[in-house]
């Protein structure tokens, strides 16, 4: 594992569960803010459950991609409280932070 990838899933285990980050809040908080894609390569190749690589969105409310599927990602947040839109968008107010 990569010291970037290192850093990546420990800010991704600081999401609470039933809320819900963005590819480029976790770059911001890795200190590369303009890696998004970068962060979704590093979670893609997560398989550990101690990193919850679920609770990580698109900045537009998008589900995005999850290694296990999108159907897996959406009911995992689901299941977590996480509110998803009728447009099939996560509602703002499950952002973490919020």
């Amino acid at each position: 594992m990569t010291d970037f990838a290192e850093k990546v899933y420990e800010a991704v285990k600081k999401i609470p569960q039933g809320r819900v980050a963005t590819y480029k809040d976790i770059a911001k908080a890795v200190g590369r803010s303009r890696s998004a894609r970068v962060v979704g390569g590093a979670l893609n190749k997560n398989y550990s459950p101690e990193v919850p690589c679920h609770r990580v969105i698109c900045s537009d409310g998008k589900l995005g991609g999850y290694n296990r599927g999108q159907n897996n990602k959406k009911s995992l947040l689901l299941k977590e409280g996480v509110k998803i839109l009728a447009n099939g968008r996560v509602d703002t107010r499950c952002m973490a932070g919020s």
